[in-house]
């Protein structure tokens, strides 16, 4: 038997989902172990193969395809445990990644600090100024050489920084993407005088115009690179020594996977990656299922993620926010709040308020009612109250959930704004949902896009336990919960279902008209070069396919919007057909009559997404269904909290694992599974389909 595997590592949870070769689904689930991630990407795979009844080694010799999400990166800059940084840049320019932009990169974000912006400040410098070495040379605008590189002043700031102890050295020179020659003769200076530090240049991780945003994802990514690359040394070595012999992949959040000798280099692709995982397996069941336009929702225990997929393809980002510094990289655009089952909750007697989130319990200690010393309530706690777990049956029995706890908690929670203790708690639950609602807005209204023309899928532990208020706050269809019991899995079954993907770009700004030749040399350019780099990795020709697009914007703005190409050259006329996407893609961003007809367009970015297909899952679709609801599948009676109906009511529980296709489910209700709750509110039902997807409709 041979298993796709992938592996995706939360914030709370480690999760592994695998498939065999006869398409079905298995799926594991561990604690993470922040203290070291590692240990516990090789529990859960551990467990997996627990579960299928095989030794460790012999698992990892059947495994054909393996790819990992990790939070590594991530973690790694919220806690600000990165490498000491040493950046050398063009002389005169030392001061761009402190200047910032004057947003500071709250612009469109978080409203509070928007209207009091003077209150806040610059966060603490990935670079500090002291390590910072500028060196003479300059390339101008057109790729030519003004100023030759300077190397005896290159040497000294390399040896400089090397005493300093720094642990990584960032290179980014102006105009670098246009003429590369600078930068890597000084990436060679830098191997040969300390081949022990972590080196990377902009032309690597971000060759486009904009020196402020190159910059910052230069440095970045030298801040992240000996975390990730000696991570990722460690983990390919042990599963190399446990027979895995097909090359571990690294979920990216461009939508695909990396080979991990790329991750390691460029640690900066692998931000996010475990949350556009998810929009990848939910592309893979849309397609499945004939849905082209999905709201992807993914909570878990710490964050909220929420994406959306319109025609079949991703929406997609090319300017990134960490921590206030914005920079450049090609993403699937993925909006994050802290919304979590573990989210906690505080209470304003002032103001008779609540809030929940952005923090969250985490892993250790967690809720209150993990009883592992935690003291703040969170909105699983609430969940508890309200009755919506099963404090005997969480997480398939492995932890037990004290009630009593958690109600002591919420209750003295409540007292301070006059609120009883389930009272308090749905109150919580619908803060958290509100805001879930609001922030898939972002995704959808805000981009042009009706919520309504949408199906959105909810996964993540804690995502269907909620999904029933947010869609229909929203005005969507149906939610689907994917998979059943995978729901709480589903960016690990997202990184298996992954394709190997290269993201390229070649920025050149060209005034219209541009002659169709200049367009596809820069075109078969971007080919030849991803055609290299899937030879380098194996990757046969006829795995290979390749997805154009340009960044286009009106001649004087200075943002663009990227139309994706119909084909992979352009005909001699393509201008005309190009102006019509140009325009139908910004009105539906800016609105009607927003673009200006007959304008001068500039091309600014030539961009090729290079895939190399990989093994795919396989959804088995059910040849028969039945109405009737076998009597096992019915668990227990339990009271439960409705806030719809303002009163406990006593509500059937279902083991979700025991359905069939076909079943119907009338609110309220509550279906379990091993890792997630679905919560059947009234005037909701909830419906079997033939691919084992739990569907939830409104009445």
């Amino acid at each position: 038997m041979r298993y796709l595997v992938g592996i995706d590592i939360g914030g709370t949870f480690t999760d592994c989902a695998i498939v065999d070769g006869k398409g079905r689904l298995l799926t594991t689930k561990v604690p993470s172990t922040p203290q070291d991630f590692s240990q516990g990407m090789m529990d859960a795979l551990g467990a997996g193969a627990d579960a299928l009844g095989l030794k460790l080694d012999a698992f990892c010799r059947s495994i054909a395809f393996l790819s990992h999400g990790t939070t590594v990166g991530t973690n790694t800059i919220i806690q600000k445990k990165g490498a000491k940084v040493g950046l050398i840049t063009t002389k005169g320019h030392e001061d761009a990644i402190h200047i910032m932009r004057g947003s500071r990169g709250y612009a469109g974000r978080d409203i509070r600090k928007v209207v009091h912006f003077p209150e806040t400040a610059k966060p603490a410098p990935i670079v500090p100024k002291r390590l910072i070495r500028g060196v003479s040379e300059r390339v101008d605008c057109f790729g030519e050489v003004v100023v030759q590189l300077n190397e005896a002043q290159a040497e000294a700031a390399i040896r400089d920084l090397v005493a300093q102890g720094v642990e990584a050295i960032a290179v980014c020179f102006l105009w670098s993407f246009r003429n590369p020659k600078h930068e890597l003769r000084l990436r060679a200076l830098v191997k040969k005088i300390a081949p022990q530090v972590f080196v990377t240049c902009s032309v690597d991780i971000a060759p486009k115009w904009g020196e402020y945003e190159r910059v910052t994802a230069t440095a970045l990514n030298a801040y992240l690179g000996p975390v990730m690359s000696g991570y990722l040394a460690t983990l390919d070595r042990t599963l190399t020594g446990l027979g895995y012999r097909h090359g571990l992949q690294i979920a990216q959040c461009g939508g695909g996977t990396v080979p991990v000798e790329r991750a390691g280099e460029a640690p900066l692709l692998t931000l996010d990656s475990g949350p556009v995982a998810g929009v990848t397996a939910s592309m893979f069941l849309g397609a499945a299922m004939g849905d082209a336009n999905i709201i992807t929702t993914d909570m878990g225990g710490t964050s909220f993620d929420v994406s959306i997929i319109q025609g079949g393809k991703p929406a997609y980002s090319f300017i990134s926010n960490t921590d206030q510094y914005e920079y450049f990289l090609p993403k699937v655009d993925l909006q994050v709040i802290g919304a979590g089952g573990g989210s906690l909750v505080r209470a304003h007697p002032e103001t008779r308020t609540l809030t929940v989130g952005p923090d969250s319990a985490g892993a250790f200690p967690g809720p209150v009612c993990y009883g592992r010393g935690g003291t703040v309530p969170t909105v699983t706690d609430a969940q508890l109250v309200l009755g919506y777990l099963d404090p005997d049956n969480f997480a398939e029995g492995r932890l037990k959930l004290d009630v009593a706890a958690a109600t002591k908690a919420i209750a003295a929670l409540g007292a301070g704004i006059g609120m009883d203790p389930v009272e308090c708690a749905a109150g919580i639950c619908r803060i958290v949902e509100f805001n879930m609602a609001d922030i898939i807005r972002k995704v959808t209204v805000e981009k042009g896009f009706d919520p309504r023309d949408f199906v959105l899928y909810a996964f993540g532990g804690a995502g269907p336990a909620h999904a029933g208020v947010f869609a229909r706050e929203l005005g969507v269809k149906k939610v689907v919960v994917p998979q059943r019991k995978a729901a709480s899995t589903w960016c690990a079954f997202g990184a298996a279902a992954a394709d190997v993907l290269h993201v390229l770009e070649h920025t050149e700004i060209l005034a219209t008209p541009v002659p169709a030749a200049r367009i596809n040399a820069n075109l078969e350019r971007l080919e030849k070069q991803a055609k290299r780099i899937m030879a380098a990795e194996g990757i046969a020709a006829a795995r290979q396919r390749f997805e154009f697009s340009l960044d286009v914007r009106h001649k004087g703005q200075i943002n663009e919007v990227e139309v994706l190409l119909p084909w992979t050259r352009a005909a001699a006329r393509y201008e005309t057909a190009l102006r019509k996407m140009f325009v139908a893609r910004y009105e539906q961003l800016y609105g009607k009559g927003s673009a200006l007809a007959g304008a001068q367009l500039e091309i600014v970015v030539c961009r090729l997404r290079a895939r190399a297909l990989t093994p795919r899952p396989k959804l088995v679709r059910a040849r028969s269904s039945s109405a009737k609801i076998p009597a096992q599948a019915l668990l227990r009676k339990r009271e439960i909290y409705w806030p719809d109906l303002k009163r406990r009511r006593v509500t059937p529980i279902y083991d979700g694992e025991r359905l069939v296709i076909g079943n119907r489910i009338p609110g309220p209700a509550i279906v379990e599974t091993a890792d997630t709750t679905v919560v059947v509110h009234p005037g909701r039902t909830l419906r079997l389909d033939p691919l084992g997807n739990f569907e939830l409709t409104f009445r």
